[in-house]
C-alpha cells in the first residue's frame, strides 16, 4: 500500500510498505477515511525528534472504518467508523486508571530512549518515531490499532468525517490543556497559537465558562478563523506589544490562564528570535521557547501557564524568577484523548464543535510532499493539510 513516509532530514517520500495485519488479541485494522498533518510532525521533518528511520510511515490525527478485530475485542466490529485517539494507551495501569492516558505504562514498546531524554518513559503515538513506540502512522490506506477497546471511538450518526477527524488530536489536546490549567467560569484566557491546537483549547475554555478568550498569533487567515468559526478575540504579536495589550484588557492583572500551543519551533519578531533559532540550530538547545517566555511574563500573579504545544529537551534562558516570585503554576501535558473525546463527539454532534474549517487542504496520499510543503511553509493559507488515502 502507498503511504507518506519520512526519508531523512526535511525530505517526505511516498512509497509502497507492507499492509498491517492483526497481531495481538486487542487490536483492530482500520481502513483510514482522512488523515491530517500536525504542527508536531513539522519537529519529525526537520530532525528534531530522536530514532526516526527511512521509512517511517508519519500521521497521528485520523479516522476511518474497521476492516478487521481482534479476538479480545468487544467494542467495535467490522464497518464501524471510528476516530483513533493519537496516544497509544493500555487503559490499564496506574496512569491509565487516573486518567492520565498519554502517561501510559504499557503504550510504548521501546521505553528506553524517553527514559534517557526524560527520566521515564510515557506513552506511545502513532507515526511518531521509535522513541514513541515506533507505531507505523496514519498517512497509507491501511493502520494497525492496538489496545482499540481504549483508543477507538465510534463517532455519531451526523458527525462528517471532515468534523470528527480532529477528535483524534487536535481537539483532545485543546480540552487537555484547557482542563488540565483548571480553566474556571470567568476567566480570562489568553492563547498563544492560532493553528488547529490553539484553536481547539480556546474553544474549550470557552464551553468551560471563561469569561474573555483571547488567541495571539501573525497569519491572518488563521486568526480570522479564530474569529469566524471560534468565536474569540485575536492579537497579531506583529503588530502590538502582546503583555501590554493583554494588560489592558484585564485591568493590569495579566491572563488567569495562558495556554502556550506554539512548541518547540517557536516565532517572534524581537533579537530574542534570532538568538534562540542559532542555538536550536547549532544544537546548544533544543527547543525554542519564545512563546512560553512570553506567557509566563504576561500570566498574572497567581495565575496559570500551561504548555500544550510539542517540547523535546532543554531551553534556554528560562525565567524560572518569573515563575517562582510571581507563583506561578506552571504544568504541561501530552494529550489525554481517552478522557475528552467522548465529550467532544457529542458536543461535535450538538454543532458545540465545528472543526471542519482547519482542513484546508484535503488531498491524495500521492500529494504527500506538496501537503507537508504547504503546510509548512503556509502556502495559500494552509491551516492543516489533509489526506484522504482511499483517493
Amino acid at each position: 500500500m502507498r503511504a507518506v513516509t519520512w526519508r531523512g532530514v526535511n525530505k517526505i517520500g511516498v512509497e509502497d510498505v507492507p499492509e498491517p495485519s492483526i497481531l495481538n488479541g486487542h487490536d483492530i485494522i482500520l481502513e483510514v477515511g482522512l488523515s491530517a498533518t500536525c504542527g508536531s510532525d513539522l519537529h519529525l521533518v526537520g530532525g528534531y525528534i530522536p530514532a526516526m528511520r527511512a521509512g517511517d510511515v508519519l500521521g497521528h490525527e485520523f479516522m476511518g472504518t474497521v476492516t478487521a478485530v481482534g479476538r479480545d475485542v468487544t467494542k467495535h466490529q467490522v464497518g464501524d467508523r471510528v476516530v483513533v485517539v493519537s496516544f497509544t494507551s493500555c487503559g490499564k495501569c496506574w496512569y491509565c486508571r487516573q486518567g492520565l492516558f498519554s502517561l501510559c505504562d504499557n503504550g510504548n514498546p521501546n521505553p528506553g530512549i524517553t527514559e534517557a531524554l526524560w527520566g521515564q518513559s510515557i506513552g506511545g503515538c502513532y507515526g511518531y518515531s521509535h522513541a514513541m513506540g515506533g507505531w507505523a502512522g496514519s498517512h497509507a490506506r491501511y493502520i494497525r490499532v492496538p489496545y482499540a477497546d481504549q483508543g477507538a471511538f465510534a463517532i455519531p450518526d451526523g458527525v462528517s468525517d471532515e468534523r470528527a477527524l480532529f477528535a483524534s488530536d487536535a481537539a483532545p489536546t485543546g480540552w487537555t490543556g484547557a482542563h488540565q490549567a483548571g480553566v474556571q467560569q470567568g476567566d480570562v484566557v489568553a492563547v498563544w497559537g492560532a493553528g488547529a491546537v490553539g484553536q481547539m483549547a480556546a474553544r474549550a475554555a470557552m464551553l468551560m465558562g471563561a469569561e474573555r478568550v483571547v488567541v495571539i498569533d501573525r497569519f491572518e487567515n488563521r486568526l480570522e478563523q479564530v474569529r469566524t468559526h471560534i468565536g474569540a478575540e485575536t492579537l497579531d504579536y506583529e503588530q502590538v506589544d502582546v503583555s501590554a495589550e493583554l494588560r489592558e484588557m484585564t485591568g493590569g492583572r495579566g491572563p488567569d490562564v495562558c495556554i502556550e500551543a506554539v512548541g518547540m519551533e517557536a516565532h517572534s519578531p524581537g533579537p530574542q528570535y534570532f538568538y534562540d533559532q542559532v542555538k536550536q540550530q547549532m544544537r546548544l538547545q533544543t527547543d525554542r521557547p519564545t512563546a512560553v517566555r512570553e506567557a509566563i511574563y504576561s500570566c498574572r500573579k497567581g495565575g496559570t501557564v500551561f504548555t500544550l504545544g510539542v517540547f523535546v529537551g532543554l531551553v534556554d534562558k528560562f525565567p524560572l524568577g518569573a515563575v517562582m516570585n510571581k507563583a506561578l503554576t506552571l504544568r504541561g501535558a501530552q494529550q489525554h484523548g481517552h478522557r475528552y473525546i467522548p465529550e467532544i463527539l457529542e458536543r461535535m454532534s450538538r454543532d458545540e464543535l465545528k472543526t471542519e474549517h482547519l482542513a484546508t487542504h484535503v488531498m491524495s496520499i500521492e500529494d504527500g510532499p506538496k501537503g507537508y510543503r504547504m503546510f509548512k511553509e503556509k502556502e495559500d493559507g494552509c491551516v492543516r493539510a489533509v489526506f484522504r488515502p482511499g483517493a
